[in-house]
């Protein structure tokens, strides 16, 4: 997880390329590095993130809907919904399409949930399985025109 952590403060920082993230960890001051629980190395307790390659690699494992779900919100307590899919910038590879992502936004800018959608299919048979987990009781949900289906508003309602 810390590695994650890294990644993100990087680019919170202003980071927008793996080699920046790096440059980042390698010279975040060691208060930052504590509080965001990377690894101790040495005697002198000396706190070090990882480096470039391992960054890209959990990045890579974690995919781009990986951080969704746990940082996400459960929309209970009638916080409006807002649904849309999208494709993820600069994840498509030579012979892999690019990762399309059903996301879940609560009005405050919050992500609840962005799942990655499978290949071969498309994100209107992914519609009541991103929206399933939650008690939509007084949520109002409203989804782009490519979800104005019959089986979703049955599913909503």
């Amino acid at each position: 997880m810390a590695v994650l952590l890294v990644a993100a403060s990087a680019v919170v920082a202003g980071a927008r390329s793996y080699a920046a993230i790096g440059q980042w960890a390698a010279s975040a001051p060691q208060h930052a590095l504590t509080r965001l629980g990377t690894r101790v190395v040495g005697l002198l307790n000396v706190r070090v993130a990882r480096g470039t390659a391992t960054i890209r690699r959990v990045a890579a494992q974690v995919g781009p809907d990986g951080l969704a779900d746990p940082t996400g919100a459960d929309p209970a307590g009638g916080q409006p919904l807002a649904v849309n899919g999208k494709s993820a910038r600069g994840s498509r590879g030579r012979e892999t399409p690019a990762a399309h992502l059903l996301a879940a936004v609560a009005s405050d800018g919050r992500t609840v949930t962005q799942p990655r959608i499978p290949d071969k299919t498309n994100e209107i048979t992914c519609f009541a399985s991103l929206l399933q987990p939650y008690d939509l009781t007084g949520v109002t949900v409203t989804p782009d025109a490519l979800h104005t289906q019959r089986d979703h508003a049955r599913f909503l309602v």
